[in-house]
């Protein structure tokens, strides 16, 4: 990897990148030259526990960077970390943006983001890429790409996968919803976080397919917070008991990931379930839509419900096996 100086900033082309193609499961090797794709410039909006890292590893890769969060302490401590600029709202973050990334909270946030007086619409040039990470809802994500397309700029929902560890590592998984000519836009921007990437559809099929992978997470959650209660209130060892099934069919991300934590009772990391019940509301909400039954997520979804009442709201979605215990220490006492 070469590196190119211009004055105190340090600047590296990017060399290569393992990433994954719409049309393959398999890893495709893609060079990329920044000054050959004009998207030079990145905007990037949101600093917290995802978007942080995620902008770092764009200023590491040679993309000019931009940051605006709400809370400036945290644009203060990305300023100290990495090369780039700051910006005080996100009208004056995006003004030379080629691509704005916006990595935020809730539906309402991203709205006023890009469509407020002072937000992203207010000040970006037309023919611009807002690529936005935030999970939200497909009707967010159509309604956001309609008004874009209105101000002449592309807009694509590209939720992430892959938790705090893999932000930091640059190894997400993204789920792209938007049109068919902006996706290699959208996957050259993003390859210096990006693990495997593919479009699945126009705006807001990004968002459905984020949708599919929580209601997964959810099932696997709850099951391997029971099978690991069950294992300890049988005699079992939990933590051998795992390393045996954890080979076989029943093993999972979460399984490998998780189960020393759990058994341990530590959940102060990871994927809080405040905002884990945000997105399962979002599920609910698009299944009563179209019409699909999602009883187990439905439940999951209140058993996180009991956690918030425990206090636990801030906690590792993992947490499911503390209710568990709580539920089994009262029937034995």
């Amino acid at each position: 990897m070469s590196t190119i100086h211009t004055g105190h900033l340090i600047r590296k082309r990017i060399s290569l990148y393992s990433i994954t193609t719409e049309a393959s499961t398999t890893h495709q090797h893609s060079y990329i030259n920044i000054s050959n794709i004009n998207m030079k410039n990145i905007t990037f909006i949101g600093l917290g526990t995802m978007g942080f890292p995620m902008a770092g590893h764009l200023a590491n890769n040679g993309f000019d960077v931009t940051v605006y969060n709400r809370t400036t302490a945290k644009v203060d401590t990305w300023m100290q970390q990495y090369q780039g600029t700051s910006a005080i709202t996100p009208k004056q973050a995006v003004a030379n943006a080629d691509v704005v990334m916006i990595c935020a909270g809730r539906d309402a946030d991203v709205r006023a983001l890009i469509t407020a007086k002072n937000g992203v619409l207010a000040g970006i040039k037309p023919g611009a890429l807002i690529i936005d990470h935030t999970t939200t809802s497909a009707l967010l994500a159509e309604e956001m790409a309609a008004i874009c397309q209105t101000h002449g700029v592309r807009f694509a929902d590209a939720p992430v996968s892959g938790g705090q560890q893999g932000a930091q590592n640059g190894q997400l998984s993204l789920m792209v919803g938007c049109a068919e000519a902006d996706f290699d836009a959208v996957r050259h921007a993003t390859a210096p976080y990006t693990r495997a990437i593919a479009r699945l559809g126009e705006a807001g099929f990004g968002q459905k397919t984020k949708m599919v992978n929580q209601i997964c997470i959810a099932g696997l959650l709850q099951g391997l917070s029971e099978a690991i209660n069950f294992a300890q209130h049988n005699g079992l060892d939990a933590e051998q008991v795992i390393s045996v099934i954890s080979q076989g069919a029943a093993g999972s991300w979460q399984m490998q990931n998780r189960h020393k934590t759990m058994i341990a009772g530590e959940y102060d990391h990871g994927f809080a379930l405040d905002w884990m019940r945000k997105d399962l509301g979002i599920c609910l909400e698009q299944a009563n839509r179209s019409g699909v039954s999602l009883p187990v997520t439905a439940l999951v979804d209140q058993f996180y419900a009991d956690l918030q009442a425990m206090g636990c709201g801030r906690q590792d979605t993992s947490a499911l096996l503390k209710r568990l215990e709580k539920l089994s220490t009262l029937s034995n006492s």
